[in-house]
């Protein structure tokens, strides 16, 4: 079993929160694997995981080049990881970053730095672009893993350091994406049980839709981009593909199948066009999709959606990977989770 990144949370706040929820999780797949081996891998909402190792193995020396695929211990990597590792035995617990070979010719990462070369102009993507711009290191130069990493592992650990003892607030925990890409495409307004937006809310929105590829192209011109003002959902899978392909052809993977998460969109599906699912190096590219419940990108009938949360891939001996989904049979109600309330004058309040 490989737990392809974001396994934990810790953008939102303190790491012992996270690591006090995931505990059950961990308990409860330890027992089922018994005994078999579960490979855990970082990604960018993760990264503290594996960060307190990645600044020991160059503290006295310098280290060597970071390949594709460390394979390690987790009392070597972390202590949460050392932690996680106890909860899941029987469980062996490995821990792989960026990624591992699963054959020959199937490759497993997050997929977090397809950041560096995204054309959606999400609050990650711009980070890492001014990162790009402040060490003058650009993406189109990137040939291997730590140039990605001395881009997008400060962000990561300023990010996490802000998390590390208070919550955090929307812009930093990613809340705020999913806010202003409803906000820019009305995504939120068009579901049946929305609430009827204001006339002042409406003026809002018209106001950001006509600014936003003003916004875009004064990144362009001050060198973060390239970007582009398209934030529909097919311009959503296309540049994730896109993004990923190049990281695929940048660090050599050829012409493997490389399976990734990240941009939440699984595929190839029936009914997607395949040209797009190949990277420019010839990569066979694999989406293994979402699972959180994220319900602007949701069609109403369950389990259509390809953002729809429970899909997983499966890797044989022999032959492609092959999507497959565990939570199909599940109704919105049953996935979405419960409204967040707050406490007013000792009450609880929807």
């Amino acid at each position: 079993m490989v737990l392809l990144g974001d396994v934990l949370e810790l953008r939102h706040g303190p790491m012992r929160e996270a690591l006090a929820a995931a505990r059950p999780f961990f308990a409860d797949l330890g027992r089922t694997l018994d005994g078999r081996e579960l490979v855990l891998v970082a990604g960018n909402h993760d990264h503290a995981l594996v960060e307190p190792w990645l600044a020991e193995r160059g503290r006295e020396h310098e280290p060597p080049p970071l390949s594709v695929g460390q394979l390690l211990d987790p009392a070597r990597v972390s202590p949460a990881l050392e932690q996680i590792a106890r909860w899941a035995l029987p469980a062996v617990v490995r821990v792989a970053y960026p990624g591992l070979w699963l054959r020959d010719d199937v490759y497993a990462t997050h997929g977090h730095y397809l950041d560096a070369h995204l054309t959606m102009p999400t609050l990650e993507r711009l980070s890492i672009g001014a990162m790009c711009r402040m060490l003058a290191r650009p993406a189109t130069e990137f040939a291997a893993v730590g140039d990605y990493e001395a881009v997008s592992a400060p962000l990561f650990a300023w990010r996490d350091a802000v998390a590390r003892d208070a919550h955090t607030g929307a812009v930093l925990n990613g809340m705020a994406t999913a806010t202003v890409w409803s906000a820019l495409t009305g995504a939120g307004e068009r579901h049946p049980r929305a609430p009827r937006a204001t006339l002042a809310r409406r003026l809002r929105r018209r106001a950001l839709v006509a600014l936003f590829p003003l916004a875009v192209a004064t990144l362009n011109r001050v060198g973060i981009g390239p970007l582009r003002a398209d934030l529909s959902l097919a311009e959503l899978r296309r540049a994730g593909l896109a993004a990923m392909g190049e990281v695929a052809a940048r660090l050599e993977l050829g012409d493997a199948h490389v399976v990734f998460g990240h941009t939440h969109r699984a595929g190839p599906l029936a009914g997607d066009t395949h040209a797009e699912w190949r990277g420019r190096g010839g990569a066979r590219l694999v989406n293994a999709g979402s699972w959180t419940y994220s319900r602007f990108f949701l069609d109403d009938a369950p389990g259509v959606s390809p953002y729809w949360p429970g899909r997983g891939v499966l890797v044989e001996d022999a032959g492609p990977p092959a999507i497959v989904g565990l939570l199909g049979d599940r109704t919105h109600q049953q996935l979405a989770p419960p409204a967040r309330r707050r406490v007013t004058g000792g009450a609880a309040v929807p």
